[in-house]
């Protein structure tokens, strides 16, 4: 498959397809990573118009919190209906404007309508308690209820996924929706939103009363939208997804007003390879998880602590892969690995290896490749990098394909080395030893919010709740409970007895 020669008139025709009026006209530009080129423009929010819009989110919030669960299922069921149907379009899009290989876009997509199914079983789900009372005649019940407005603010890595993640849920909990997209990423979004309205017709149809208007919105612009969200009271929940500096200066003013906050923030993972482990699956697993998105997710494999006696082995194989990898235009079958989103990322790469380079670092690769018919596109040689210990600048995360590398001697060293770094995103250890394997998933073993063997910290599926600890905000989106954080608990005492009986044996007796 050759490059496509006219990338804004492709995006302009997916647009179209998928629902959105052409987006040519508005003052933010939108910037193909894959060759530079401008994909569209689009209409900014204007941040006094966002007050007006919370209202309106909270009217159709308190329309919708009255809808039976399920059939707010029903509407998530529908927007995966959508995404199946148009899964090609919305997966190239997100190629061309994220720069993301095709098989990464289309996958994205498949993530959204996993989590569209989840959510649906999970509609019929959203159970409490029942909890022994200590007096008789008495019960004790744990319920759970919409909670509001809820902001969702997401990154350019991925771009509708983690949108979809918080969206399903809060959905089906009852909430609604206001998602600010990263800035460089508002075609997907608005493709995503076109999808939503449509099975918001159908829903309507089906049941003869319409989605509650304003019910999910998309603002576009900068950080001031998201301070906005982040001030209102009427908007109880802000998740955010994004850089550990961004969730730092955000989280505060949530607080202020005592909001919630659902932090997904950096990452700077590790990855540790045990003298048993299995070299072949090893270098497979470690090549996807550090060159993946060309490095840019926040489940990057960033850190590599191999085991003294297998050191030189793996390092050897993993140079020998790392020559091989094509690099290339994101729309080209076969390609492994695409461009960065941008002249700053690739200036952080190659400031990044610099500083490694003066901490006594040996760099393999680096540099930008020149790919024909894509020369405005900032395409990175992947690097990797042996350092002579855990310096600081490996203790820093750079969204960029860097893999540096260090040795260990017991496992309670290299399980020291990963958890010695703010963040506590995703780490994994690779062995065939049953102790040390249990040892990594034990309370004195990995401090981060996934921990896995013998596969890479990145490609997470969303049965289960993704998040971290420490730097990256200690939020979790996706499956297992992580409904819980789009809704309120109550606590219920029901006294169905003609007594009065106190709790702890207090007595409060009234003279008649």
């Amino acid at each position: 498959m050759m490059v496509p020669s006219d990338l804004p008139a492709l995006a302009q025709t997916l647009l179209a397809r998928l629902g959105v009026p052409a987006a040519t006209t508005g003052a933010r530009l939108v910037i193909s990573p894959v060759d530079g080129a401008v994909l569209g423009a689009v209409d900014n929010t204007p941040p006094e118009a966002l007050d007006a819009l919370i209202g309106r989110a909270q009217a159709a919030f308190l329309a919708w919190r009255a809808v039976p669960a399920p059939e707010r299922g029903a509407l998530v069921r529908l927007l995966g209906e959508e995404l199946r149907r148009h899964k090609d379009d919305l997966g190239q899009l997100v190629s061309l404007e994220s720069g993301k290989i095709l098989s990464e876009g289309l996958g994205e997509v498949q993530e959204m309508i996993d989590i569209c199914d989840f959510a649906v079983g999970l509609s019929r789900q959203l159970h409490g308690l029942t909890i022994a009372s200590e007096r008789p005649g008495h019960t004790l019940r744990e319920t759970w209820h919409p909670l509001g407005v809820v902001g969702i603010i997401t990154a350019f890595n991925f771009p509708v996924a983690v949108w979809a993640w918080n969206a399903a849920l809060a959905l089906v909990c009852g909430n609604a929706l206001i998602w600010k997209p990263s800035e460089r990423t508002p075609l997907t979004a608005l493709a995503s939103a076109a999808l939503l309205a449509r099975a918001s017709v159908t829903w309507a149809a089906t049941t003869g009363r319409p989605v509650p208007t304003d019910l999910s919105s998309v603002v576009i612009g900068d950080a001031r939208l998201g301070q906005a969200l982040a001030d209102d009271r009427r908007v109880p929940l802000v998740s955010a997804t994004g850089s550990t500096r961004m969730g730092k200066a955000l989280a505060p003013r949530v607080a202020a007003r005592l909001g919630r906050s659902l932090l997904e923030l950096g990452g700077n993972n590790a990855a540790i390879v045990a003298p048993s482990a299995d070299l072949d699956l090893a270098v497979r697993a470690i090549t996807f998880a550090a060159v993946g998105t060309c490095g840019q997710r926040c489940t990057s494999l960033r850190r590599l602590i191999i085991h003294h006696s297998v050191r030189p082995a793996l390092m050897a194989r993993l140079r020998t892969v790392y020559e091989r990898l094509r690099i290339g235009s994101p729309l080209v079958d076969g390609t492994l690995v695409g461009p960065l989103i941008g002249a700053d990322a690739y200036q952080a790469f190659e400031q990044a290896l610099e500083q490694a380079r003066a901490e006594g670092g040996v760099v393999w690769g680096g540099g930008r490749v020149t790919v024909p018919g894509c020369e405005g596109g900032f395409y990175p040689r992947p690097a990797l990098v042996e350092m002579p210990g855990q310096t600081a600048m490996m203790r820093e995360e750079t969204f960029a394909p860097i893999l540096y590398a260090v040795g260990y001697d017991t496992l309670d060293e290299a399980i020291a080395l990963q958890n010695d770094v703010p963040q506590g995103l995703a780490s994994a250890l690779f062995t065939t030893d049953l102790r040390e394997a249990e040892t990594f998933l034990s309370a004195e073993g990995s401090d981060c919010g996934i921990a896995n063997i013998n596969i890479g910290p990145s490609g997470a599926e969303i049965g289960g709740a993704f998040g971290g600890e420490k730097d990256t905000g200690g939020g979790r989106e996706s499956g297992s409970d992580a409904w819980k954080a789009y809704m309120r608990r109550a606590t219920n005492t029901v006294n169905y007895s003609h007594a009065l009986p106190l709790a702890q044996g207090v007595r409060f007796d009234l003279q008649d």
